[in-house]
């Protein structure tokens, strides 16, 4: 690959390297002494220059986030840009310009005999592995962990094995972007054991996939452990999982405790299951505006019991649907305990649930709010035990600490928490000007996009784009100024444009007491601390560095040093904003939960957290 990238990438582009050295339109001498001035952070200086009329300090994060392409890469990648041929070098470029693409898994034809044990490995394709393996055990150990937009695919896994253990453990944790599937997952297989223990823990942006898992299998247990806790959006599906399996227990323990706006989908689950044992125990507790769906689950089960054990305690808002639930099952026993309980505003509905089942025992014993039975089981045999319909949230909403804080705490010596403000989004960098103008953006463009960035159908990559296309396309709120910028010379547009041409932009310098008390130093609040406009800038998601900008009226913006609350050194130094007209806020919003007060009613600050930033005038 290196030796290839060291190779000319297309015919020398003379027109366009020219075309780039008439942009310029000012003299060499700005950029930093042994760089090419063609490169596009060169450029970048030199726009700066040009367009930000000040002696203050050019903002050494914001051109550290300049594109990394030389200046014939850059005139190489135009021109395919120009020819909408991107994608026939797309691991080039995105390895060139530091880019989120997904690697390119191919499959994998091998067979292995022996047992295996995997440590430290990532970004593979299994397939026909462990087929027809008698007995034995393959170990992933530490697998896929830490890593950024990992890949793994594991097809035709296990199938028609005998008294095969798989055994997953920290498997992919703290990674970035996961888009891991398991399809036809230990089909036809007899006896053993499928353990998932601390699978995708605290991931960001998880995609999951358990395509065809465990059909047809005979007494064959598998228990998933600590699943996808602490994770961050995403979605996770269970399609086709169990289906005529023979005595199967499945176990579901602490599966996506405290993760954010997580959808997780079981479609086709335990159908026509025989003397299955189904456990769900911790399912969904604590999370934020969960999507649960449970779809055709234990539709026409002989004998299984189903158990909801602590399922979506505590949660926060969020749906939960089951559609045609134990349809047509014989003898079914199904049980709710401590159901949705204590959780906020979240809505739950029951389609179809338990209609033609004969014999079925259902029990829903503290049962949360805001539910819905349609179609409920029309046969005397099917019976409600112990429900409890709560009048609403019996639980206050849990807000990080420090994630929001009243102006009255920037004062000298005063000690508060800090919020973790770790950039959670992997490194990218921005694309030239000349570059992103070139590509697709906008829903309507949508399949060109992900040709371009080779993003199947229903993937993580396609997700991932079409949501951030979606809240660029968000019509702004009252008052507010709104643009997505791919380039820094599009952020340094919008923001000129909305504050003039006398600007400073700030971040706060590091992460330092993330997650910690920490002690509050020398304040300085920026134009004489007067209420004022701002330009904010906040990372989305995309293949290539994103900021969502727009403008932010009436609010103060703070310098502060931070220090250590027992040794008293500084360990940071810290930008906030406040808000001092927050009338237009929904009366939930995070802040008021964890504040008190409601909209109009007080001012709110927060920290501006690891790359992001704002723009406002120069002192």
């Amino acid at each position: 690959m290196e030796q290839h990238k060291q190779q000319t990438l297309v015919t020398p582009l003379v027109s366009l390297f020219f075309i780039l050295l008439s942009s310029l339109n000012v003299t060499f001498a700005t950029s930093s002494p042994g760089e090419s001035p063609f490169t596009p952070k060169a450029h970048l200086i030199r726009y700066w220059n040009k367009a930000v009329q000040n002696d203050a300090e050019k903002p050494s994060f914001l051109l550290s986030k300049a594109s990394p392409l030389s200046a014939v890469d850059s005139a190489a990648f135009a021109e395919l840009a120009a020819q909408n041929a991107l994608s026939t070098r797309l691991q080039e470029f995105c390895s060139s310009a530091n880019l989120l693409c997904f690697p390119d898994v191919g499959q994998s034809l091998e067979n292995h005999d022996g047992d295996t044990n995997f440590t430290a490995y990532s970004t593979k394709n299994f397939t026909n592995y462990g087929t027809a393996r008698w007995a034995g055990v393959d170990s992933f150990k530490n697998y896929s962990v830490g890593d950024t937009s990992q890949v793994d695919s594991f097809r035709r896994y296990s199938r028609d094995s005998v008294n095969h253990t798989d055994d997953f453990n920290s498997y992919g944790q703290e990674a970035n972007l996961v888009d891991q599937s398991f399809n036809s997952y230990a089909t036809g297989a007899v006896a053993g054991t499928g353990e998932f223990k601390n699978y995708a823990d605290s991931v960001n942006v998880p995609n999951l996939r358990f395509n065809s898992y465990s059909d047809d299998s005979t007494e064959r247990a598998h228990a998933f452990t600590a699943y996808s806790e602490n994770a961050n959006a995403g979605d996770q599906s269970f399609t086709s999982y169990s289906k005529h399996g023979n005595g199967a227990p499945n176990e579901f323990t602490g599966y996506g405790t405290e993760a954010n706006s997580v959808g997780s989908g079981f479609t086709g689950y335990s159908e026509a299951v025989n003397g299955a044992d189904d456990k769900f125990n911790n399912y969904g507790n604590n999370q934020n505006n969960p999507q649960n769906k449970f779809k055709s689950y234990g539709d026409s089960g002989n004998a299984a019991v189903e158990t909801f054990t602590s399922y979506r305690d505590s949660a926060n808002v969020g749906d939960d649907s089951f559609q045609s639930y134990a349809k047509n099952s014989d003898g079914e026993k199904v049980n709710f305990a401590n159901y949705g309980k204590s959780f906020e505003v979240g809505s739950d509905k029951f389609t179809g649930y338990g209609k033609g089942a004969r014999g079925e025992s259902v029990g829903f014993k503290i049962y949360g709010v805001n539910n819905s039975f349609s179609d409920y089981a029309k046969n005397e045999s099917i019976t409600f035990k112990g429900y409890t319909k709560l009048s609403g949230s019996l639980v206050k909403r849990r807000v990080e600490p420090g994630k929001f804080f009243r102006e009255s705490m920037l004062k000298k010596g005063i000690v508060m928490p800090m919020p973790d403000i770790q950039d959670k989004m992997p490194k990218r960098s921005f694309l030239p000007r000349f570059i992103s103008s070139k590509l697709p953006f906008a829903t309507s463009k949508i399949y060109e996009l992900k040709r371009i960035f080779q993003a199947p159908d229903n993937s993580t990559m396609e997700k991932i784009m079409l949501d951030a296309l979606r809240e660029c396309e968000r019509a702004p709120s009252a008052g507010e100024t709104k643009r997505c910028v791919a380039s820094a010379e599009d952020m340094i547009d919008f923001a000129t444009s909305v504050l003039g041409a006398n600007v400073v932009v700030r971040t706060t310098d590091n992460v330092n007491g993330s997650s910690h008390d920490v002690l509050i130093g020398s304040v300085k609040g920026i134009n004489g601390g007067n209420v004022t406009k701002s330009v904010s800038c906040h990372q989305s998601l995309f293949p290539y560095l994103l900021y969502y900008c727009h403008s932010v009226p009436k609010v103060r913006v703070y310098e502060a040093d931070l220090l250590d609350p027992i040794s008293k050194a500084k360990i940071n130094h810290g930008v906030a904003i406040c808000h001092s007209d927050t009338s237009a806020w929904s009366p939930t919003h995070g802040a008021f939960v964890a504040l008190g007060s409601g909209p109009g009613r007080i001012e709110v600050c927060h920290w501006i957290f690891q790359n992001d930033m704002t723009w406002a005038v120069a002192d």
